[in-house]
């Protein structure tokens, strides 16, 4: 399906308004998977022309995404990556955990950013950042479709090396299923249970009646908060 190369408009347009000199395009992946970290990419790309073929990483084969990552790392001027465990995203909630790999992933570029896009309707990052949220940013802003695509490949090798078929979970086939739900994974879950590497608080336990006894509670009420709030911050 034919679609929109992504551009710097929206980078331009931070620049002019807000005066900004550093903008980083922030996107994550993991956030619907069963097991895994949720991970962020952070990327600041200046306003240079992007190699040929970037787009939201939905948008790419796998095995285009394998050879555009490392074309990416060496073309952007910076990234950086964050990621928020299963065991933080369990007690601290989605939204929070979000926040938390997003500035992992922000205050390991060697320059602290003026300016932030967020791919998304939401602003989990808040202040004391900058942040326009973009919808779709991954496809339209060429900062974030580079963060997307760097995200990606990075989490999907690091399940891939979690779910390695000499590994103690090779039964789970993460290097397939990245930690999602699939009917591989599910039988494992069933037979053997969830792994050290499984989100305990999500629903999926709720149909494995002989694992619900591991089932945690889901966060606190100040994480339910911000969770339920949908924003941290603000939009500019």
């Amino acid at each position: 399906m034919p679609y929109e190369p992504p551009t710097h408009t929206v980078e331009r347009s931070l620049r002019a308004t807000t005066g900004a000199k550093t903008v980083a395009g922030v996107d994550e992946v993991g956030r619907g998977a069963w097991a895994g970290p949720v991970t962020v990419c952070a990327a600041v790309t200046g306003l240079r022309r992007p190699p040929a073929g970037l787009t939201d990483s939905k948008l790419i084969s796998p095995k285009r995404r394998a050879e555009l990552a490392p074309v990416l790392e060496s073309w952007v001027t910076a990234f950086g990556l964050g990621d928020a465990t299963a065991q933080e995203i369990d007690e601290l909630g989605m939204t929070a955990a979000l926040r938390l790999a997003a500035v992992r992933a922000l205050e390991a570029l060697p320059v602290r950013p003026d300016a932030v896009i967020l791919d998304g309707k939401h602003d989990y990052l808040g202040q004391p950042w900058k942040v326009r949220t973009v919808i779709k940013g991954d496809q339209s802003c060429i900062a974030v479709a580079a963060a997307s695509v760097i995200a990606k490949v990075h989490r999907d090798t690091m399940m891939a090396e979690l779910g390695a078929e000499s590994g103690e979970y090779a039964d789970f086939a993460f290097g397939a299923n990245a930690g999602y739900p699939s009917p591989v994974h599910r039988a494992a879950l069933e037979e053997q249970g969830p792994t050290p590497h499984h989100r305990l608080s999500w629903s999926y336990l709720d149909a494995l009646p002989r694992w619900q006894h591991l089932k945690k509670v889901r966060f606190s009420a100040e994480a339910a908060a911000l969770e339920s709030g949908g924003q941290l911050g603000f939009d500019f």
